[in-house]
Formats: C-alpha cells, structure tokens, sequence
C-alpha cells in the first residue's frame, strides 16, 4: 500500500515538521474532552503527537497502519501507562461495533485514500451518543482553491490530500450530528469539528 510506505519514509522526520506547528491545534481540540471511564480510540495515531494532550481517567486505544509510526509512539504510550497500540487500517478497523465512547481523528480524514469509509468505520465502532473529535484540513463545499486542487495529485502521493469536503465525507453517516464545527488555522482551512452518534 502507497500509504504505508510513504508513511514509512516520513516516520523519521514526522515529529520535526509536525509536533510544534501541531501541538496547539491538538490540545485546543481536546481541551474539553472529558475521557472519565471512558474507552477512546485513535485512529491514525502516528508516532503519538496527540498523547501528551490527552486527559487522564480514559482508556485509549491507538490504531496506525504503518509500524514505523507505532514505533515512534510506542515510548510515548509507555509513559502514559493508559494506552494500547495496534497496527491496522482505520478504513478497515478491526473492533466490533458500538466498541468505543469516543474517537479521535486527528490529520487522518484528508491522509487516508477512502474519507467516508474512515468515518463510516469510526461511526460504526462508536456507542450511540459517543463522540468523535476531528482535527483536519478541508474545503468547503464550493470552495475553488485552485493551487490546493492543483497541488493535490502529487500531494496525495506524498502525505495528504488537498481536496477533501468534509460535507462531502459526512454525507456517508446520517447517524452523526456536527456538535461544533469551528475554523482551527489558515483562515479556515483547518478546522475542529465534533460530531455525535444519535
């Protein structure tokens, strides 16, 4: 899979081109996230930028494709104590349903090829009334950005997609609310959303 491995070769400079400019928005969006007995799961968790920021009193479980990046994350998971990783597909997640309170999906919906099957997953893993915590760049449906639509056939390959409408992806799973949606970064580009299944 194309994914797995430019994730691979990304792995050792990961944290030095995305911890600083990221770390903000991560703690911004789990800021009032109440983990309290509560079973998380990450998916896309990466070499584990967002568990510095994660609240105590939860139960993770964080899931990634690649090993390169679970084992970046694994020294930061041991720290915690409260944090499991696995290795799978979040487009493909292997837990049954309604397995998990909550779901955070932090820079994974615009990296991973199949959006709406990524969230049609987390919808489908989630307890009714859970919640799920997005943190991702997205146009609005409409929105030109010509130089983003432009760039995105060779950033697709290399790391992330330009061209995702998070409408668009949302469509899939009529049993999520949006709870919040508000701009994060670049006027908009990036934005903190929380959806809950009914």
């Amino acid at each position: 899979m194309i994914l797995r491995h430019t994730y691979t070769l990304f792995a050792p400079i990961y944290d030095l081109v995305l911890r600083r400019i990221s770390a903000p928005l991560r703690r911004a969006n789990l800021e009032d996230f109440d983990a309290r007995g509560k079973r998380v799961l990450i998916a896309g968790i990466g070499s584990g930028l967002d568990l510095p920021h994660l609240p105590r009193g939860g139960h993770y479980v964080g899931i990634d494709l690649t090993p390169a990046m679970l084992r970046r994350a694994r020294p930061r998971a041991a720290r915690r104590g409260d944090v499991q990783l696995h290795q799978g597909d979040v487009m493909a997640l292997p837990y049954p349903d309604h397995s998990f309170d909550a779901v955070i999906m932090h820079l994974i919906l615009a990296v991973v090829p199949q959006p709406q099957r990524a969230l049609r997953e987390a919808a489908r893993v989630l307890k009714p009334g859970g919640e799920i915590l997005i943190l991702d760049k997205f146009l609005r449906p409409g929105e030109r950005a010509p130089l983003r639509r432009a760039i995105n056939p060779l950033s697709r390959r290399l790391a992330t997609r330009m061209d995702v409408v998070f409408e668009e992806v949302k469509c899939c799973c009529g049993e999520l609310r949006v709870e919040r949606d508000e701009p994060a970064l670049a006027r908009g580009w990036f934005r903190r959303i929380r959806l809950r299944k009914a």
